[in-house]
C-alpha cells in the first residue's frame, strides 16, 4: 500500500516546515520506493501513485526505475554486445555512437528519447550533410540499443520508441564491361593484376581476397575456399578456378616469398593499400571514378547473364538474400541497344506481308 506526503524539514531553532512538492512512497517486492510527484497538487500525486501501483500489480517495474536509466548505459551495452559477438562492423558502430549519437543523446534519460527527439536528431544530421544511408545506420544502432535494453533482465526500458528510417536512393550502381576491365587491368602493377582478375570473376569481397591464404587453396583440385569465420555472413564458400585463374594462381605461387601465407602479396606482405595505383589506372583507362566493390556487382551481373542459377550465384559470391539480383543486374547502354534491336526484329516478324506503312 502506498502513500503520498510532503517532506518536512526541521530548522536549527526547532521549527518544522513542510515542503510544497508532493512525494510518493510505495513498495515492490518488499523494497520501498520514494519518488517525487514533481507537482504541488495533491491530485497529481494521487494519480501518479495509482499509476505506479498499477504497474506493480501487473508485474512491471515501477516507472521511476526507468527514469534512472540514461542513454549512455544503453550505448555501452550495445558496444559490449558487438565486442563479445566479434561483429565485423564494430568499428563502424563505434563511429556512429561516439561521433554522432553520443553528442546528441549523451546524458539524456531513456524515457526522454522519444520519436520527436529522434526526428530532431535526424534533421540535425541532414543539416550536417549526412546521407540517408549513413543516418539509417545510426538509427539502426539506436534501435538495437533499445531492443537490447528491452530484453535485459530486468528490462531497462518500458518500451521501444518508434524510430523512423529514411528512404535510401544512393545505392551504388557501378560495374565493369569486359573491355573496361581489360583496360583497367593492363594499367595496374603486376602485383595487382592477378588479384583484380580473381575479383572480377568471383565477386568475393576485398577483405576475403586480400586475406586469402595458401592453406585455403588446392591447386590440384582447382579450388579456393573461405572458412566460415573469415566471411561476413559466417558461412564457408568454395570457388572453382577456371583455366585463366589456375594460371593466375600458379603465377602467384611462383612469386610467393618465404614465410608469406597470402596468395596475393606485395614484397612478402598482405596487400592493404593500392588506392594510388587504382586511381591512376582508372584515369588512364578513362573510366572515371570506380570502386573495387564494383567487381562484386559485375560478377553477379555476369553470372546472371550467363544463365547461372541465382542460388548458385549466391553461393559463389556469398550473398544471403536474392535481393542482390534486383540491385546488381544493372542495365548498360549496350543492353538498351539490344532491347531496341530485338523489339524491332520481333515487330517486323509480326507485320503481315503487304501491310501499308504509316506515312
Amino acid at each position: 500500500m502506498g502513500m503520498i506526503y510532503r517532506r518536512k524539514t526541521t530548522k536549527k531553532d526547532g521549527t518544522v516546515t513542510e515542503g510544497r512538492t508532493w512525494w510518493l512512497k510505495y513498495y515492490n517486492d518488499g523494497k520501498p520506493y520514494r519518488e517525487s510527484a514533481k507537482s504541488t497538487k495533491e491530485t497529481d500525486a494521487k494519480r501518479l501513485l495509482k499509476k505506479r501501483e498499477g504497474e506493480i500489480s501487473e508485474g512491471k517495474l515501477p516507472g521511476v526505475y526507468y527514469d534512472k536509466i540514461r542513454y549512455q548505459e544503453l550505448a555501452e551495452d550495445f558496444l559490449t554486445d558487438y565486442r563479445i559477438n566479434a561483429k565485423r562492423s564494430l568499428s563502424r558502430a563505434e563511429r556512429s555512437v561516439k561521433l554522432h549519437l553520443d553528442p546528441f543523446f549523451g546524458g539524456m534519460r531513456v524515457t526522454n528519447i522519444t520519436t520527436t527527439r529522434i526526428r530532431q536528431y535526424i534533421e540535425q544530421r541532414q543539416h550536417e550533410g549526412a546521407k540517408n544511408a549513413t543516418i539509417n545506420r545510426e538509427m539502426a544502432a539506436l534501435k538495437r540499443m533499445f531492443n537490447l535494453a528491452a530484453r535485459a533482465t530486468p528490462p531497462k526500458v518500458a518500451l521501444v520508441p518508434y524510430i523512423p528510417m529514411l528512404a535510401e536512393n544512393n545505392i551504388r550502381q557501378g560495374f565493369f564491361e569486359h573491355e573496361e576491365f581489360l583496360a583497367l587491368r593492363s594499367g595496374l602493377p603486376d602485383d595487382l593484376r592477378g588479384m583484380v582478375t580473381f575479383a572480377y570473376k568471383s565477386g568475393w569481397r576485398l577483405s576475403e581476397i586480400t586475406g586469402l591464404s595458401w592453406s585455403q587453396v588446392d591447386l590440384k583440385e582447382g579450388i579456393a575456399r573461405l572458412e566460415p569465420e573469415t566471411t561476413k555472413n559466417k558461412e564457408g564458400r568454395v570457388y572453382y578456378l577456371d583455366d585463366e585463374l589456375m594460371e593466375v594462381f600458379r603465377d602467384q605461387l611462383r612469386e610467393r616469398q618465404l614465410g608469406c601465407p597470402h596468395v596475393f602479396q606485395r614484397d612478402g606482405d598482405r596487400i592493404k593499400e593500392f588506392r594510388g595505383a587504382w586511381n591512376k589506372a582508372c584515369r588512364e583507362a578513362k573510366l572515371g571514378k570506380r570502386l573495387f566493390h564494383d567487381f562484386r556487382r559485375t560478377a553477379i551481373r555476369n553470372m546472371v547473364r550467363a544463365g547461372v542459377p541465382e542460388r548458385v550465384a549466391m553461393m559463389v559470391s556469398g550473398h544471403k538474400t536474392r535481393s542482390v539480383f534486383d540491385r546488381y543486374n544493372i542495365v548498360s547502354p549496350e543492353d538498351l541497344k539490344q532491347a531496341s534491336s530485338r523489339t524491332s526484329i520481333y515487330l517486323r516478324a509480326q507485320t503481315p506481308t503487304g501491310t501499308i506503312r504509316a506515312q
